[in-house]
C-alpha cells in the first residue's frame, strides 16, 4: 500500500511567499497560474494546494507587497490577477539573499561526507 503523501516535499515557512513573488516577476498572473507555474518550473515537485495559496497572495497584498485587479482570463473567464509591486521586489530580493544563506547553510552540513 502506497502513501498518498510519500513523496510530497512540504515548504519552509515563508517560502511559499518568496516563490510567488517569483513568479510574479514574470508578469501579472491569476491564482491557478501561479499554482501552475510554481509546479512546473518545480519539475512537479511543489504542488501548491488552494487552501496555502489564497491565504498566502492575500496576506502578501495586506503586506503591499502584491497588487490584483480583476480581469478577463484567456478563456474568456472573469478572475483576479495578481502582480508585483516595488515593494514586493525589494522584499523578494531579502528573501532570496536569506534562502542562499540557508541553502549554503544547509549544504554545508549535509555534505561533509559522513553518514
Amino acid at each position: 500500500m502506497s502513501k498518498p503523501y510519500q513523496n510530497r516535499i512540504e515548504l519552509l515557512q515563508g517560502t511559499l511567499d518568496m516563490l510567488i513573488l517569483q513568479v510574479l516577476v514574470w508578469g501579472t498572473q491569476h491564482g491557478y497560474g501561479i499554482a501552475q507555474a510554481i509546479r512546473s518550473g518545480s519539475g512537479d515537485v511543489l504542488q501548491i494546494e488552494t487552501g496555502s495559496l489564497y491565504p498566502a497572495l492575500h496576506r502578501l497584498e495586506k503586506q503591499g507587497w502584491v497588487k490584483s485587479e480583476w480581469k478577463q482570463t484567456d478563456k474568456n473567464q472573469r478572475a483576479k490577477f495578481y502582480g508585483l509591486t516595488a515593494a514586493g521586489r525589494k522584499q523578494l530580493t531579502a528573501e532570496q539573499s536569506r534562502w542562499n544563506q540557508m541553502s549554503a547553510a544547509i549544504a554545508g552540513l549535509m555534505n561533509r561526507g559522513e553518514v
